[in-house]
Protein backbone atom coordinates (compact mmCIF):
# COMPACT_ATOMS: atom_id res chain seq x y z
CA UNK A 1 0.00 0.00 0.00
CA UNK A 2 2.83 2.63 1.02
CA UNK A 3 4.85 1.98 -2.59
CA UNK A 4 1.73 2.55 -4.31
CA UNK A 5 0.95 5.56 -2.36
CA UNK A 6 4.41 6.70 -2.88
CA UNK A 7 4.32 6.01 -6.71
CA UNK A 8 1.28 7.91 -7.31
CA UNK A 9 2.88 10.61 -5.52
CA UNK A 10 6.06 10.58 -7.66
CA UNK A 11 3.83 10.87 -11.01
CA UNK A 12 1.86 13.59 -9.58
CA UNK A 13 4.93 15.72 -8.77
CA UNK A 14 6.29 14.72 -11.60
CA UNK A 15 3.23 15.69 -13.72
CA UNK A 16 3.08 19.01 -11.57
CA UNK A 17 6.94 19.69 -12.63
CA UNK A 18 6.19 19.48 -16.07
CA UNK A 19 2.81 21.48 -15.51
CA UNK A 20 4.70 24.57 -14.04
CA UNK A 21 7.58 24.22 -16.80
CA UNK A 22 4.66 24.64 -19.44
CA UNK A 23 3.03 27.60 -17.76
CA UNK A 24 7.04 29.58 -17.11
CA UNK A 25 7.71 28.63 -20.73
CA UNK A 26 4.38 30.52 -21.58
CA UNK A 27 5.21 33.22 -20.02
CA UNK A 28 8.59 33.88 -21.26
CA UNK A 29 7.38 32.93 -24.89
CA UNK A 30 4.78 35.53 -24.62
CA UNK A 31 7.67 38.35 -23.16
CA UNK A 32 10.02 37.76 -25.46
CA UNK A 33 6.95 37.86 -28.97
CA UNK A 34 6.18 41.07 -27.18
CA UNK A 35 9.90 42.58 -27.15
CA UNK A 36 9.75 41.40 -30.95
CA UNK A 37 11.53 38.04 -30.99
CA UNK A 38 11.20 36.42 -34.11
CA UNK A 39 9.49 32.98 -33.80
CA UNK A 40 10.84 29.89 -36.01
CA UNK A 41 9.88 26.63 -36.54
CA UNK A 42 12.29 24.58 -34.14
CA UNK A 43 12.95 22.27 -37.16
CA UNK A 44 15.68 23.08 -39.44
CA UNK A 45 16.60 25.95 -37.17
CA UNK A 46 18.73 24.93 -34.87
CA UNK A 47 20.88 23.27 -37.50
CA UNK A 48 21.86 26.30 -38.91
CA UNK A 49 23.77 27.24 -35.96
CA UNK A 50 26.69 25.62 -34.66
CA UNK A 51 25.46 24.34 -31.63
CA UNK A 52 21.90 23.39 -30.68
CA UNK A 53 19.87 25.65 -27.89
CA UNK A 54 19.15 24.18 -25.10
CA UNK A 55 15.50 24.02 -24.05
CA UNK A 56 14.00 26.54 -22.06
CA UNK A 57 17.08 28.74 -21.65
CA UNK A 58 17.99 31.65 -23.28
CA UNK A 59 21.06 31.76 -25.05
CA UNK A 60 23.61 34.58 -26.15
CA UNK A 61 25.50 33.52 -29.38
CA UNK A 62 27.26 35.60 -32.04
CA UNK A 63 26.56 34.56 -35.37
CA UNK A 64 28.30 35.99 -38.55
CA UNK A 65 29.81 38.75 -35.95
CA UNK A 66 25.88 39.61 -34.95
CA UNK A 67 24.80 38.81 -31.15
CA UNK A 68 21.62 36.20 -31.17
CA UNK A 69 19.86 35.61 -28.50
CA UNK A 70 18.17 32.09 -28.90
CA UNK A 71 15.20 30.66 -26.42
CA UNK A 72 13.99 27.07 -27.55
CA UNK A 73 10.88 25.45 -26.51
CA UNK A 74 10.92 21.41 -28.10
CA UNK A 75 8.09 20.43 -26.48
CA UNK A 76 4.81 23.00 -26.19
CA UNK A 77 5.26 25.27 -29.61
CA UNK A 78 8.23 23.09 -31.20
CA UNK A 79 9.68 26.55 -32.11
CA UNK A 80 12.69 29.02 -31.29
CA UNK A 81 12.74 32.36 -30.88
CA UNK A 82 15.83 34.51 -32.27
CA UNK A 83 16.11 38.48 -31.61
CA UNK A 84 19.02 40.55 -31.27
CA UNK A 85 20.50 42.79 -28.59
CA UNK A 86 17.84 45.43 -29.16
CA UNK A 87 14.98 43.04 -28.82
CA UNK A 88 17.00 41.21 -25.67
CA UNK A 89 16.42 44.65 -23.71
CA UNK A 90 13.65 44.97 -24.31
CA UNK A 91 12.99 41.79 -23.17
CA UNK A 92 14.47 42.11 -19.77
CA UNK A 93 12.76 45.58 -19.29
CA UNK A 94 9.34 43.82 -19.86
CA UNK A 95 10.15 40.18 -17.59
CA UNK A 96 11.22 43.08 -14.76
CA UNK A 97 8.09 44.93 -15.16
CA UNK A 98 5.93 41.62 -14.88
CA UNK A 99 7.70 40.41 -11.83
CA UNK A 100 7.09 44.14 -10.37
CA UNK A 101 3.56 44.04 -11.04
CA UNK A 102 3.25 40.03 -10.01
CA UNK A 103 5.12 41.20 -6.56
CA UNK A 104 2.44 44.24 -5.74
CA UNK A 105 -0.74 41.60 -6.68
CA UNK A 106 1.04 39.33 -4.45
CA UNK A 107 1.58 41.76 -1.87
CA UNK A 108 -2.01 43.24 -2.11
CA UNK A 109 -3.52 39.43 -2.00
CA UNK A 110 -1.56 38.92 1.51
CA UNK A 111 -2.99 42.27 2.53
CA UNK A 112 -6.22 41.26 1.31
CA UNK A 113 -6.15 37.73 3.35
CA UNK A 114 -4.11 39.22 6.69
CA UNK A 115 -6.61 41.62 7.64
CA UNK A 116 -9.72 39.23 7.44
CA UNK A 117 -10.88 40.66 4.32
CA UNK A 118 -10.77 37.47 2.08
CA UNK A 119 -13.40 34.27 2.23
CA UNK A 120 -11.10 31.69 4.28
Amino acid sequence: MSIMALSVTAILGLTGCATIRRWQAHDTEELLAAAGFEKQPLDGVDTKLDEPTPPYRIVRRTKDGVVQYAYADPDNCRCVYIGTSKEYAQYQRLAAQWRIARERFFDYEDVWHRDGWGLW
